[in-house]
């Protein structure tokens, strides 16, 4: 007796089609699992028994093989379990449907209950896209895999009711189209909570208005972290395709919240220091994404920048470039997005008061410079914006004057993100951060008396190619904020002073 079930594996982010083929023959009673499976799948055959065993069908005693096609492809993971059942069950004449056009994918637990498992998304993807009509998921998958339109979803709680389903007398129902909605998220950090720091937020504002990376430098309690962890607030709500695109991401991590399974609003990702390169960049031997793949679409929250290993974060240099990391391991190479905005928090010395204006430094300069080192010149010339944080006035602390809150200044980042969509339609760019160096002079206007500003303030200052087009699409974001389509002088100024830091802690 011979059968064939679809299911689907993953590599990363790359999905494929694997062929559960199963052939069962009188002889000494064996299960044989064949095609580079892992021992999860080896596994399988103790948990499908006694799934069987939950809805009264007597495991075959025979010489039963499971080949898992193509055989040249390592599989893992236990998502194949389902198949490898459904394959049995239409092998021992249970199931006589035509199953051609169908995918199967899950875990089956001992009791015959079907198991959540990672990656949905990426799977219905491909088998939508590869001619698949319909896919049977786990029951708690049925939200995620629903968002893809064009192939039916059923979502399958148990092997009883799958089996109920196929002979007809209680077939399960397809799922509705799920469309991602936001959450309606309040922000409980807004920055209606700070106090003074007008020149920090309006350069945050910039940040978000661009998808700028920001460096924030200043002592401590200067309000550099407070200042940063309230930026979820004001950036613009999700596209679809950058919805779909993060949750892919965050299911194959096993990310997701199991009450709403579809990312919607930007991550907000801030490691601890002491974090490593694979835990930065992902890693492992089938590679998962690290922290800089969890906040693609989102930011980047590294705070106390100076206190990460310096090796650590020259890994980063690529992926800043480039909006994408390629993982290389002996079973092969996975490329997952990385494209987010960069904050990073540090203080200018140890003691944390080189440069204050009242405290004094205990650090020599051979300390500071040391410190400062850490954080190197193609690291720094990473970020678009450099903003040193002073401390906060008595003044402003005591102030009964109200804060802008988050939502108003989310407006005017809304506004300012309408015009770049706009600008930018037809393109794969989706921010002025994000303008190769080919649209420059497309997408950056500027006036004679701007050109030959920026041209002395290049000439003088020493400044970098890369330098150079960070300022001029910062200027673009101005220009943008202020509603201008050609650069004027007054936003080359603006944006020279966001790249002036360097010369004042980097010169030491």
């Amino acid at each position: 007796m011979f059968a064939k079930v679809n299911s689907i594996g993953l590599f990363g982010l790359m999905a494929y089609t694997v062929d559960v083929e199963i052939v069962i023959n009188r002889g000494q009673p064996m299960f044989d699992l064949i095609g580079l499976p892992d021992a999860s799948i080896k596994e399988s055959r103790e948990r499908i028994k006694s799934a069987l065993r939950s809805v009264d069908i007597v495991f075959p005693v025979a010489s039963i093989t499971v080949n898992l096609a193509p055989a040249n492809t390592k599989k893992s993971g236990s998502a194949h379990d389902l198949a490898i059942l459904v394959s049995l069950l239409k092998a021992m004449n249970y199931i006589d449907t035509n199953l051609d056009n169908s995918i199967f994918i899950g875990e089956v637990s001992l009791s015959g209950n079907i198991r959540a498992i990672n990656g949905v998304l990426s799977m219905v993807i491909h088998a939508k896209e590869h001619g698949f009509t319909s896919i049977y998921v786990p029951k708690d998958n049925v939200i995620e895999a629903s968002v893809i339109k064009g192939i039916d979803v059923y979502g399958v709680d148990s092997v009883s009711q799958l089996l109920n389903h196929f002979n007809g007398s209680s077939p399960i129902e397809k799922s509705y189209i799920s469309t991602p909605t936001s959450i309606g998220k309040d922000y409980i950090l807004d920055f209606s909570d700070v106090r003074g720091q007008q020149s920090v937020k309006y350069a945050l504002e910039v940040s978000a208005c661009g998808g700028h990376n920001v460096l924030l430098i200043g002592s401590p309690g200067s309000g550099k972290s407070m200042l940063a962890k309230r930026m979820p607030s004001i950036l613009p709500p999700m596209t679809f395709n950058e919805s779909i695109e993060t949750t892919k991401i965050h299911s194959i991590a096993g990310k997701l919240d199991a009450s709403h399974p579809i990312v919607t609003e930007r991550p907000f990702r801030s490691p601890h220091h002491t974090i490593s390169a694979s835990g930065l960049v992902g890693g492992g031997t089938i590679p998962q994404p690290g922290e800089i793949s969890l906040a693609h679409n989102g930011l980047l929250f590294l705070d106390e920048l100076a206190e990460f290993d310096k090796h650590t974060l020259e890994i980063l240099r690529q992926p800043l470039e480039e909006q994408k990391i390629t993982i290389s391991r002996v079973s092969g190479t996975v490329t997952y997005p990385s494209q987010f905005m960069l904050i990073g928090a540090m203080n200018p010395c140890p003691c944390g008061y080189f440069n204050h204006p009242t405290r004094r430094c205990t650090c020599s300069n051979k300390t500071v410079h040391k410190y400062l080192s850490k954080i190197s010149g193609p690291l720094l010339d990473r970020f678009d914006i450099h903003v040193e944080v002073a401390p906060v006035e008595f003044e402003d602390l005591v102030s009964k004057t109200k804060e802008e809150s988050s939502s108003s200044i989310r407006q005017r980042v809304i506004k300012v993100r309408d015009i770049q969509n706009e600008r930018f339609k037809g393109t794969d760019i989706s921010c002025n951060a994000r303008i190769t160096p080919a649209k420059l002079s497309e997408f950056c206007p500027i006036t004679y008396d701007a050109e030959t500003f920026l041209k002395n303030i290049f000439e003088k200052t020493g400044l970098s190619a890369r330098a150079y087009s960070k300022i001029l699409k910062i200027a673009r974001t101005i220009a943008d904020m202020d509603g201008l389509e050609v650069i004027q002088k007054s936003h080359i100024a603006k944006a020279s002073r966001f790249r002036s830091l360097d010369q004042k802690y980097w010169q030491v």
